[in-house]
């Protein structure tokens, strides 16, 4: 598992940015990834999936 920090999260539009601990790479979540709530700011454990433009965060919870 991955670890990073919520950038950005739009609850009304249902995705986001987590930045990954190490190495500031930011990775897409939609909130179809989540299993958590999330909130900007929060540190987060997550996955990476290839999605149709990448890799997306999923899996994605609060720690």
């Amino acid at each position: 598992m991955k670890q990073g920090t919520v950038k950005f999260f739009n609850e009304s539009k249902g995705f986001g940015f987590i930045t990954e601990t190490g190495s500031n790479t930011e990775h897409f979540v939609h909130v179809s990834g989540l299993i958590d709530e999330v909130r900007e700011g929060d540190t987060v454990e997550f996955e990476l999936k290839e999605g149709k433009k990448g890799l997306n965060a999923v899996n994605v919870k609060v720690i």
